[in-house]
């Protein structure tokens, strides 16, 4: 690996630590019971009869979401906000008489919150007359984006989803310019100029090492002037994961509502690696989220607290090179470490030991933003560690006594629906 060391943005970093985020899958799909659809679909099926987004983002954020993230369109191209590209969207539909603005309900409602917005935009549009026509669908796609760029307020987050884009040339320079000129905070997601990028599953799980210095995030993703991305980029990954087997609700799938331990390992794989979390949460018919999957949540959620409640911090974090000393006052138990990186220079440890009177309680890659280890209760009232790579520093580091001793169990297996092709 390239011994380049690129940093994070301000914005990067601010949603690295962050951490964890709401999907919401909702459109023409979720009245039909599709997952992708044609752009056929009637449009007067859209009609949910009691479509609540201060709901949303209450569970959301009782969650500890710190953003949420709506399918403004989807691959079918129905728009969620009354645009002025299209009558494929909301404006064609009963709901609100015809005069109804999902994303305008949303983003008042995080405003009110204190809650951080982001929207998906598929570049892949199968309603759109113009989309054989690459020249006249991106003025088409740039205004779609303008509106939502303009109206709403400030968005946290941008999602190109790369699903039935391949071999389709679009112009991200235009594209991204419109970003660059309304809504230049927002973290762009996987495809155009991106400063985040798709884990590679959509099981939710990162891997060790995760790694944020990249060289490329797919073979589709240009930069601005035409030259493929080489030269490597800090571009953290998202870990996007169902809450069920399916993205949009469906009324037959709550059997594969994934149990709360299998949630738990999520978490250890994702936010625990050092990624970013995505999971998603489908309004249903109502517009409503689903009581068994809010409730699933609030386990989780619960649970997590529990665990991380009551942090135990060395009293002196001493280092030395590449060793560091962390002392305790007085020997203390715990079961769970949380290491963070000082990622003001980049991202630099690549591996990294912590002992305990001699016996190693953990031995893996990266940490980043922030690593978990999870192990048997030990008492002690120091601890040694030993980081690999160049100029590698720690940020911090806190014990936990959790009574949990290892890293919750996958069961069942991932549930993986479509595969996007993020």
């Amino acid at each position: 690996m390239t011994q380049h060391h690129p940093v994070p943005t301000p914005a990067q970093l601010s949603w690295q630590r962050a951490g964890f985020g709401v999907f919401l899958h909702f459109g023409i799909n979720t009245f039909y019971g599709h997952e992708w659809s044609d752009g056929t679909l009637d449009p007067r099926g859209f009609d949910p009869t009691e479509l609540d987004a201060e709901q949303w983002v209450a569970h959301a954020q009782a969650a500890g979401a710190a953003r949420v993230i709506l399918t403004a369109k989807h691959h079918d191209g129905f728009c969620l906000w009354p645009t002025a590209t299209t009558d494929y969207s909301v404006r064609s539909s009963p709901w609100r008489g015809g005069r109804g603005d999902v994303v305008g309900e949303l983003a008042a409602a995080c405003r009110a919150a204190g809650m951080g917005l982001g929207l998906y935009l598929s570049p892949w549009d199968r309603n759109a007359a113009c989309y054989p026509d690459p020249e006249a669908y991106d003025q088409f796609y740039r205004q779609q984006l303008t509106e939502l760029c303009t109206g709403y307020g400030e968005l946290d987050e941008v999602w190109f989803d790369g699903a039935g884009s391949e071999g389709r040339s679009y112009d991200w320079d235009g594209i991204i310019g419109v970003l660059d000129k309304h809504q230049p905070q927002a973290m762009v997601f996987n495809m155009g100029r991106p400063t985040i990028r798709w884990v590679g599953n959509e099981d939710g799980l990162a891997a060790d090492p995760c790694v944020y210095a990249v060289d490329r995030v797919g073979k589709s993703i240009y930069t601005a002037d035409g030259d493929d991305l080489g030269a490597v980029r800090y571009l953290p990954p998202e870990c996007d994961v169902p809450i069920r087997s399916n993205w949009f609700w469906q009324p037959d799938d709550l059997a594969t509502l994934k149990s709360r331990e299998h949630l738990l390992g999520i978490w250890y794989r994702s936010i625990g690696l050092g990624a970013g979390l995505l999971l998603n949460l489908p309004p249903d018919r109502r517009g409503l989220l689903d009581e068994a999957d809010t409730a699933r949540l609030a386990e989780v959620k619960a649970e997590l607290d529990r665990r991380f409640a009551a942090p135990i911090g060395p009293t002196v974090l001493v280092q030395d090179a590449d060793r560091i000393t962390a002392y305790f006052d007085d020997a203390v138990s715990f079961d769970h470490l949380e290491l963070c990186e000082d990622l003001s220079s980049g991202q630099r440890i690549t591996k990294h030991e912590v002992m305990a009177d001699g016996r190693i309680l953990a031995a893996a890659g990266t940490v980043g933003v922030r690593r978990w280890h999870a192990f048997g209760r030990i008492e002690t009232s120091r601890l040694d560690l030993t980081l690999s790579g160049p100029a590698a520093r720690l940020d911090s580091l806190t014990a936990f006594r959790t009574g949990v001793e290892q890293v919750p169990a996958l069961d069942p297996p991932p549930l993986s629906s479509s595969k996007k092709g993020r």
